[in-house]
């Protein structure tokens, strides 16, 4: 057995229709997604946006095949990722840790615990850092080495982002050629990077790089492509009352065909899965509000998934952060 292993972490997603509302009340739970002044209100709070919002999730899951796809595509890269380390020589085993549904973070770690993993990358699936995302996670993990003393044998090795890695940028790349290339007229399609969006106050009051590192990230790739599209970035997937980062997605879109924009390839820019967000929220939503506001040459840039380029690239990251060399 390896004494090396790599945790990817990852938000989760329901399996089936019957998942929603928990998961939703999981999410909405945890204080770094929605806060509260009061604390003890929280669950509360959670049990009831859970409850009110879950018919119309439901719904939205049931228009990409009744669930979400994350699990198995992220068990998949697991697989790909174990295959490229495998290749250049070395033996790490890859665990999987969901912050709000199964496989839960507390299960990965039971198993990297009763596998005896020496040392440990944790490697989050979210390329840019956000207190709501990655940061989430490792305070999970803090408090799970603090509680179980016997964990402390075990070295962590963090990494916090991966936003301008080459090999993430040239896959970026790559997913957007793909997608321009569908277009009669390439060089005439506005590229909209959407990438899902925090409360404002995370970057203004706590210092939040998420918004930062998604505009370098952006800006990273439209140089590696080198053409001639004009390009904008918003924000997705706002939830409550509060202001979220600006602009909006689909008051963007909006906006673009007003001043003549016809054909728009939407890139999911800070997802690297195909789910909800993706599958639903751009390929369905957002198709409706370009459709309905004169865009209809709109198409979406897949997902990461496991191109091969992506997964080489996180497979090299794992590397130089364990400070071994591949063969």
């Amino acid at each position: 057995m390896a004494e090396v292993g790599v945790l990817l972490l990852n938000l989760g997603g329901p399996d089936k229709q019957e998942d929603v509302r928990p998961f939703l009340y999981n999410l909405f739970a945890d204080p770094e997604i929605i806060r509260i002044p009061v604390p003890p209100l929280q669950k509360p709070l959670a049990w009831l946006i859970s409850t009110l919002r879950a018919p119309k999730s439901r719904k939205n899951y049931q228009a990409i095949g009744g669930g979400s796809p994350l699990r198995a595509i992220t068990n998949q890269q697991g697989r790909v990722l174990k295959k490229a380390l495998t290749a250049r020589g070395l033996d790490i085993e890859i665990y999987v840790g969901m912050r709000y549904w199964h496989p839960f973070t507390e299960e990965a770690v039971r198993k990297i615990k009763a596998d005896g993993i020496r040392r440990l990358v944790l490697l989050p699936l979210y390329p840019q850092y956000s207190i709501s995302t990655s940061g989430s996670s490792f305070k999970l993990l803090d408090q799970m080495w603090e509680r179980d003393p016997s964990l402390k044998a075990i070295e962590r090795i963090t990494i916090n982002s991966w936003y301008s890695r080459p090999g993430y940028i040239r896959a970026m790349g790559e997913r957007v050629r793909e997608g321009l290339d569908k277009f009669d007229n390439p060089d005439g399609v506005h590229i909209l990077f959407s990438a899902h969006g925090v409360p404002r106050t995370y970057v203004d009051q706590d210092g939040d790089p998420y918004q930062r590192q998604t505009e370098e990230t952006v800006d990273l790739v439209m140089q590696s492509l080198g053409r001639p599209n004009a390009h904008s970035l918003a924000y997705q997937s706002r939830v409550g009352p509060v202001e979220w980062l600006k602009p909006y997605t689909e008051d963007t879109i909006n906006e673009l065909a007003q001043k003549g924009v016809r054909s728009l390839l939407a890139v999911p820019v800070s997802f690297i899965s195909e789910h909800i967000e993706t599958l639903q929220e751009i390929e369905i939503e957002y198709r409706e509000v370009a459709e309905a506001s004169g865009i209809h040459d709109f198409r979406r840039a897949k997902a990461l998934n496991v191109n091969k380029t992506f997964i080489d690239d996180l497979a090299e990251m794992v590397i130089e952060n364990l400070g071994v060399y591949s063969r």
